[in-house]
C-alpha cells in the first residue's frame, strides 16, 4: 500500500484570526504550534510554518502571550477586543453596537458564531485601517437576550425543528424527539434553546407550550405574548392570594385618612374601561379660588411589600393592552375592583390636591391618603359633550347607558370650569416648549368572537386633554416635591431629541414641502409643533407623526433626573396610574415614607427596579404594536377583492410600503410587482424610478392596491399595485 498523501492546505496567507480565535475559546490556556495545526485541521509543512510564523508575529505585537518557549496563550485584555450587543439584520449579518465605536461594526454571517440578536458578546474587531469599514468576528456569548423563541414546529421521523416568523432569527431550532412534548406537526408552540453544540448548525431546544394551531385567533395572541416573554394568565397561588385580601372600607382605616367623601367627585374614562385610576374633585372655595383634588386608586395599601403578590405585579411592571384583551398587572379582584374607583362606592385613594386660582396658578398643594366616593362616571364622549354643548342631558346614543339622562348641574359646572383650567395649562405647557402628539390611534370595532368588523380611528379632544393636564399636574408637583428635597425618587425622564435622526427627518419630510428648525432645542419643540400643526388631516399625516415619535428619545424610568424634553418639565415621574404601573406603586411607597419623615433610600436599588421596568413597557409596546398588526392583516384577509387607495410610507430597494388611507393598514408592494414600467430604487431622490418612462413612485404619492397576500404568522401584508390616483380605469 503506496504512502498516504498529506492533505494540502487552502492556500492561507495568515492564520492570525483563526488563532487568536482558538486561543480566546480558551483564555488563559497555553497551546504549542502543532496543537492550533491540529484545531485548523490542517496538517501539510507549509501551513504549519506559517502558524509558526504567524504566532511570533502575534507575540511581537503583544496581541499574545509567549508563556513558555513555543507556548501561546491570550493576552488577558486587548485592544482589539470589545464587549456589546449584537443587533441582526434580516440578512443574516449583523452588527456590533459597541460604545467604543462612533460607527457600528459589521459582523459578516460566518464570523456570528452562534450569537443572536441583541446578545451580549465579546468581538475581535478588525480592519480598523483609516478608510474601511471596521469588521468583527464574535469570540464568545458572553450572555443571551433570551433563549425562549415561538415558531411552527415542523416534525420528522427521528426529530423536529422549529421556524420562527422572526427575519431577526437566523436559524432554526433543532429538537430532539425526546423534547416534543405535546407537539403535533404543525403546531406553534414555545421552545427554550437548552444548548448550541459548536459543531451543529443549529441550537438544540426544547418545546416547553403548544400555543395552537397557526392562524387561529387565540394562537396568535398567545404567541404575541410568548414571543416577548409576557404572561398569558396568574399563577394560581397569586389569585388564591388575592382573593384572600381583606378589600373591605374601615371606620378604623378611614380614621387615619383625610376624608373627602362629601367633596364632588367624578371620573372621566373610555367607555369599555374597567379599571378606573383616577377620579377628579372639584369644589369652589370662599376666597374665589378653587380646591381640585386628584384621587389616585390607593393600590399600595393592598399590594404589600414582599408578598408574591408584589413580587409578581413587579416582574410585570405593566398592564399589557393588547388588540383583544387587557393581560392585567394585578389580579381582577384588584385591578376591576377593589383598587378600580366606581361610581357610587367609597375607596381609599392617595391624592394630590391643590387649590388653583382663576389664572391658574397652584397657590397650595397637598399630598396624602383620602377615602373618596365618586359622585359620576363619564366616558370621554360624555364629558366631551357637555364641553361642547354646554348641555346638561346626555342623549341616548353617546351615554354609556344606551339611554338619555340629566347631569347633576354641580357636576356640568365643575367639568366646564376643569375644561377652562385645563386649556390654560396645556397653553402655557405649549409656550413653555411641550411637543403636541396627537398621534391616531388605530382601533377596532371586534365582534364577539374578537373577529374584526371595522376600524376607526381614536382623536383626542377636550375632555381627553382635561383629563391628561391634571394628571400631568400631579405627576410634576409630586416629582417636585420631592426632588427639591434631593431625596432619591422615581422619575419618567425624557433626553433630548436625536439630532442624526432628525436630519434624517428632514430629508423626508422635504419632499413634502416642510421644513424642521435646528438652531437649538426650544426652535426644535415649536417647529415640530408647527410641523404637526400643519399636517393635520393631510395624507401624509400619519407617517408624519411615526417619523417625529421615532426621532425622539425613548422616555424611561430613573433616579437621575434629567427632566422630560417632551413635556417640558424640569421635574416629572408617574403617579397617577398604579393599577396598570408598578412604577407608579413605588412612587406612591417613596412618597409616603419621605411623608412619614423618611430618609432618602438606596439610589441604586431603585436604579435597577427602573431599568427593569422600563425594560418591560417596552416588551408591551412591542407586544401591544404586533397584536394590532396582526388584527389589521386579519382585517384585510377579508378585503382581498377590494381596491384601496393608499399612500406610500416608504421606499427602499426591494419595493414601495403603502398605507391604506381608509384604515391605516400597510403592507408592500415589491418592485417585481409592479408591472407597468421596469422600476429601480434611486437613493437621493427616495423613489422607484421607471427606465422606460422615468415615471417615479416616491413618498406621499396616492396608489390603488389590491391584497396579494395576508400573512397572519409573520403578520405581513403584500399588496399588488394596480394604479396611480391620478390614472383611471379603462
Amino acid at each position: 500500500m503506496g504512502k498516504r498523501l498529506r492533505k494540502p492546505a487552502k492556500k492561507e496567507k495568515s492564520f492570525s484570526d483563526k488563532i487568536i480565535k482558538i486561543l480566546s475559546n480558551s483564555a488563559n490556556k497555553a497551546f504549542n504550534y502543532k496543537q492550533i495545526a491540529a484545531k485548523l485541521e490542517v496538517d501539510d509543512t507549509q501551513s504549519r510554518n506559517q502558524i509558526i510564523k504567524d504566532l511570533k508575529i502575534l507575540a511581537a505585537e503583544k496581541k499574545i502571550i509567549e508563556s513558555e518557549p513555543g507556548k501561546y496563550l491570550i493576552k488577558a485584555v486587548s485592544q482589539d477586543y470589545y464587549e456589546g450587543t449584537i443587533d441582526m439584520t434580516s440578512r443574516k449579518t449583523a452588527y456590533f453596537i459597541c460604545e467604543d465605536f462612533e460607527e457600528d461594526v459589521f459582523i459578516p454571517t460566518n464570523n456570528l458564531n452562534r450569537a443572536l440578536d441583541k446578545d451580549k458578546v465579546s468581538v475581535y474587531v478588525y480592519n480598523r485601517r483609516k478608510g474601511r469599514r471596521a469588521e468583527g468576528e464574535v469570540i464568545k456569548v458572553l450572555e443571551r437576550h433570551k433563549t425562549d423563541f415561538v415558531g411552527v414546529i415542523d416534525i420528522q421521523k427521528n426529530f423536529a425543528f422549529v421556524s420562527t416568523a422572526n427575519p431577526k432569527m437566523y436559524t432554526d431550532i433543532f429538537i430532539p424527539k425526546d423534547n416534543l412534548g405535546e407537539a403535533q406537526n404543525g403546531d406553534v408552540v414555545l421552545v427554550h434553546i437548552e444548548d448550541w453544540p459548536k459543531r451543529a448548525d443549529s441550537p438544540f431546544g426544547k418545546v416547553t407550550k403548544v400555543l395552537g394551531r397557526p392562524g387561529e385567533h387565540d394562537t396568535e395572541i398567545h404567541a404575541i405574548l410568548a414571543e416577548y416573554g409576557l404572561p398569558a394568565e396568574f399563577p394560581i397561588e397569586v389569585e388564591t392570594y388575592a382573593q384572600k385580601i381583606d378589600t373591605s372600607i374601615s371606620e378604623a382605616e378611614i380614621a387615619k385618612r383625610r376624608d373627602m367623601r362629601d367633596t364632588l367627585t367624578f371620573t372621566i374614562d373610555p367607555k369599555d374601561a374597567k379599571d378606573f385610576d383616577d377620579a377628579l374633585s372639584f369644589k369652589k372655595l370662599e376666597n374665589g379660588n378653587y380646591e381640585i383634588g386628584i384621587h389616585i386608586a390607593d393600590v399600595s395599601h393592598y399590594l404589600e411589600e414582599g408578598t408574591i403578590l408584589d413580587d409578581e405585579a413587579y416582574q410585570r411592571a405593566t398592564s399589557v393592552y393588547l388588540v383583544d384583551r387587557v393581560v392585567p398587572m394585578l389580579p381582577e379582584v384588584l385591578s376591576n375592583f377593589a383598587c378600580s374607583l366606581r361610581p357610587q362606592e367609597e375607596k381609599y385613594t392617595f391624592s394630590a390636591v391643590f387649590e388653583i386660582t382663576e389664572k391658574c396658578q397652584v397657590v397650595n398643594q397637598w399630598f396624602g391618603r383620602t377615602v373618596i366616593y365618586s359622585d359620576q362616571r363619564f366616558a370621554y364622549e360624555e364629558a366631551q359633550y357637555i364641553i361642547e354643548t354646554k348641555d346638561d342631558v346626555i342623549p341616548a346614543e353617546i351615554s354609556l347607558t344606551g339611554t338619555s339622562y340629566k347631569v347633576a348641574p354641580e357636576i356640568v359646572t365643575a367639568t366646564l370650569k376643569l375644561d377652562e383650567l385645563a386649556k390654560i395649562f396645556r397653553k402655557r405647557r405649549m409656550n413653555d416648549g411641550a411637543i403636541s402628539f396627537d398621534k391616531v390611534e388605530v382601533k377596532f370595532n371586534l365582534d364577539a368572537d374578537g373577529e374584526p368588523e371595522g376600524v376607526y380611528f381614536k382623536i383626542a379632544k377636550d375632555a381627553n386633554h382635561l383629563i391628561e393636564e391634571f394628571m400631568l399636574l400631579a405627576n410634576k408637583k409630586v416629582a417636585e416635591y420631592i426632588g427639591k428635597q434631593k431625596k432619591t425618587f422615581v422619575y419618567r425622564i425624557h433626553d433630548e431629541p436625536n439630532e442624526d435622526k432628525l436630519i434624517a427627518m428632514q430629508t423626508v419630510i422635504a419632499k413634502f414641502g416642510y421644513k424642521l428648525d435646528f438652531r437649538n432645542p426650544g426652535d426644535i419643540s415649536k417647529s415640530l409643533n408647527k410641523l404637526m400643526e400643519d399636517v393635520s388631516g393631510k395624507k401624509e399625516q400619519n407617517l408624519i407623526d411615526t417619523l417625529a415619535i421615532r426621532s425622539m428619545s425613548k422616555a424611561k424610568y430613573s433616579t437621575d433626573n434629567i427632566g422630560h424634553y417632551g413635556l417640558a418639565f424640569d421635574y416629572y415621574s408617574h403617579f397617577t396610574s398604579p393599577i396598570r404601573r408598578y412604577p407608579d406603586v413605588m412612587v406612591h411607597r417613596l412618597l409616603q415614607f419621605y411623608l412619614d419623615g423618611g430618609k432618602s433610600v438606596d439610589e441604586e436599588l431603585f436604579e435597577t427596579k427602573c431599568l427593569h421596568c422600563s425594560t418591560m413597557e417596552g416588551l408591551a409596546t412591542n407586544a401591544e404594536r404586533d397584536s394590532i398588526k396582526y388584527m389589521q392583516v386579519k382585517y384585510m384577509q377579508d378585503h382581498q377583492d377590494q381596491e384601496f387607495l393608499g399612500v406610500i410610507s416608504g421606499v427602499t430597494e426591494w419595493g414601495i410600503y403603502v398605507e391604506i388611507i381608509e384604515n391605516k393598514c400597510e403592507g408592500m408592494v415589491r418592485i417585481r410587482d409592479i408591472k407597468e414600467d421596469y422600476y429601480t430604487f434611486d437613493e437621493k431622490q427616495y423613489a422607484l424610478v421607471g427606465a422606460t418612462s422615468s415615471k417615479l413612485l416616491q413618498l406621499g404619492d396616492e396608489i390603488y392596491v389590491k391584497v396579494k397576500n395576508a400573512d397572519l404568522v409573520k403578520k405581513q401584508l403584500d399588496f399588488n399595485f394596480l394604479r396611480r390616483s391620478e390614472e383611471t380605469v379603462n
